[in-house]
């Protein structure tokens, strides 16, 4: 079924556009055209996060911080295991499910710390991804306020998901 739901939705989209009177190739050809703008001004910002996550990982400071915050994540109800997802989730999101899957495989699907995990990676966002892609074609300069309620946000996540696994 879940095959059919794509070209559904185009064909619904379709009539709906031409119910409508509008010149739906034209307006495709629009869309494409800003999208070809939006990559542009995206690709620097998406190029920029993705080498710092890289350079993050490879020199070892993901490891450090992993080690040094792991006690402060442990006071939070954070299982140590799965620090490293909570420290790399608000970078990267292949990155954070490749985090996921080596915490799976080494402790079981079934089990608190990979439940964790799991709910940690449901509940929390790719910050700085998001905010470069979302910001880099807004006139919004200040973005840091907003960065700041999200990382607040995923560490409150991370937290009710820990606590909620820890009860069920």
């Amino acid at each position: 079924m879940s095959k059919y739901l794509i070209p559904v939705l185009l064909i619904l989209l379709i009539v709906y556009g031409s119910m409508k009177k509008v010149n739906i190739y034209q307006s495709f050809c629009s869309g494409a055209k800003n999208s070809i703008n939006l990559v542009y001004n995206v690709f620097p910002y998406i190029c920029a996060i993705m080498l710092c996550v890289a350079l993050f990982r490879l020199s070892g400071l993901s490891s450090l911080l992993v080690k040094m915050l792991s006690p402060l994540f442990s006071l939070l109800g954070i299982p140590t295991e799965v620090s490293e997802l909570v420290l790399l989730r608000p970078f990267t999101g292949s990155g954070s499910v490749s985090i996921l899957e080596n915490i799976i495989s080494k402790y079981g699907a079934d089990n608190y710390i990979s439940r964790c995990a799991c709910c940690i990676l449901s509940s929390s966002e790719t910050v700085f991804y998001v905010s470069a892609v979302y910001f880099a074609d807004t006139k919004i300069k200040n973005i840091t306020p907003a960065i700041i309620i999200a990382l607040i946000g995923n560490i409150v996540g991370a937290i009710a998901s820990c606590l909620l696994c820890r009860i069920i």
